[in-house]
């Protein structure tokens, strides 16, 4: 399933849900609906870039985790599958906060 975030200070934000799940579970929000509001934005954007940074710090854990998931005892040549870090999966999202933050919009989902 997808989560669409919008706000009116950037373009739609589209995600899978267990990766939004993850980013909406940092700052106590419900995956189906929901609104992050400007006061409440500056928190969510500490939040955020906090769990960016160490999921920067474990990266090589998470591609072992990846490519051993990828990769089973007989994977009959096929190619790894490429990973999508955390960070790169959140950034567009941590880029709407910043620009609502900053334009006073709330950034919504689930509506």
């Amino acid at each position: 399933m997808l989560v669409t975030f919008k706000s009116k200070a950037a373009a739609d934000v589209v995600m899978y849900e267990e990766h939004a799940k993850r980013i909406l579970d940092l700052f106590g929000k419900d995956i189906k609906r929901g609104v992050i509001t400007a006061a409440e934005s500056g928190d969510a954007i500490t939040r955020l870039e906090a769990e960016i940074a160490q999921s920067k710090t474990h990266a090589a854990s998470e591609e072992i985790r990846d490519d051993i998931e990828a990769h089973p005892v007989d994977d009959n040549g096929h190619e790894p599958i490429p990973s999508v870090s955390f960070a790169t999966r959140s950034y567009p999202l941590l880029e709407m906060l910043r620009a609502a933050q900053k334009q006073g919009h709330v950034v919504a989902w689930g509506i």
